[in-house]
């Protein structure tokens, strides 16, 4: 009876999933919440709703000094950030201009519109960190 446990035991155990520990700076205020979208496909970037197997997740602003995002599997990802200061879960506007703030992994610069994919995405090889700096329009 003993010896029929002993495969169970000696199962390797799945590798644990990677994760990406963000660190957010230059939040205008601590209100509302940070929508989060970290995304491998390119034609999904940066509105993650495109893509089913993105991880999109909420995190309040007071928190969100510091924060993990699991990613699926090791790949190429880019990660989208809105300073939700209204906590309405989108992005408010004013005349095609963002009211609220936003923020891109590698902080590429903005020009018109957000950035390609490419100029966002780093890679995920096991544990990975990312900065991001919250830009503000109006």
């Amino acid at each position: 009876m003993g010896l029929a446990i002993l495969p169970l035991l000696t199962a390797a155990a799945p590798p644990p999933t990677p994760s990406v520990e963000v660190s957010v700076s230059g939040l205008r205020n601590t209100k509302g919440q940070l929508l989060v979208c970290l995304t491998a496909n390119p034609k999904a970037f940066p509105d993650c709703s495109k893509d089913k197997a993105s991880v999109r997740m909420a995190v309040k602003a007071a928190n969100a000094g510091h924060f993990k995002v699991a990613a699926p599997a090791d790949g190429t990802y880019a990660i989208a950030v809105v300073h939700d200061e209204n906590s309405n879960n989108k992005m408010d506007m004013a005349l095609f201009m963002p009211k609220e703030g936003f923020g891109f992994s590698r902080n590429p610069t903005i020009g018109m519109g957000a950035p390609k994919f490419k100029s966002a995405s780093f890679a995920v090889t096991g544990d990975t960190r990312q900065t991001i700096k919250m830009k503000y329009m109006l």
